[in-house]
């Protein structure tokens, strides 16, 4: 089965008597234009998102008729969970974790990372509060500002955020 569009998300969507034939994705599979996968059930599901990225999330309706509903299922996996507790702090993990390239999220005023082994270390060294979970990573956080510099003696967008976050003395 070809799928190239979202229809809808499940809260919007009455499946009435139809059965829900959940697809699981693992989260680095949500940003996937062309994918091919099995639904719990074993239909064979061909993504081929052409025009954009789907970024597709929990609950999205991917197929519809009169009796099935195709619906995504992020899989939860090995995470890093951090509770910063200040703004200070908050930048500072973000900063950190972006530093390194890797994806955060942000769930309920905590912030969510894959599990890194590496990053695990250097966060826990470095006194913030980390533990290791199992969760969904559901909530991407999305910056829409360019790449920060390392020359020309201008200000850095952390050093930006550092001094408004950073408490007066």
């Amino acid at each position: 089965m070809l799928i190239q569009q979202k229809l809808g998300h499940i809260d919007t969507i009455t499946p009435g008597n139809r059965t829900i034939d959940w697809l699981p994705l693992e989260w680095y599979e949500t940003g996937k234009r062309i994918l091919r996968k099995r639904t719990r059930s074993g239909q064979e599901v061909a993504l081929k998102f052409l025009s954009e990225n789907p970024q597709l999330t929990q609950g999205d309706v991917l197929y519809e008729d009169a009796r099935t509903l195709i619906v995504v299922e992020v899989l939860p996996c090995e995470v890093l969970v951090i509770k910063p507790a200040t703004l200070y702090e908050m930048a500072s993990v973000c900063y950190e974790i972006g530093n390194k390239h890797l994806p955060l999220f942000y769930d309920d005023g905590t912030v969510l990372a894959p599990f890194d082994a590496p990053l695990f270390r250097l966060l826990t060294a470095s006194g913030y509060t980390v533990a290791q979970q199992q969760r969904k990573l559901l909530q991407p956080l999305r910056t829409t500002v360019s790449p920060h510099g390392h020359a020309n003696g201008s200000e850095s967008l952390f050093s930006k955020i550092m001094k408004l976050t950073t408490p007066p003395e």
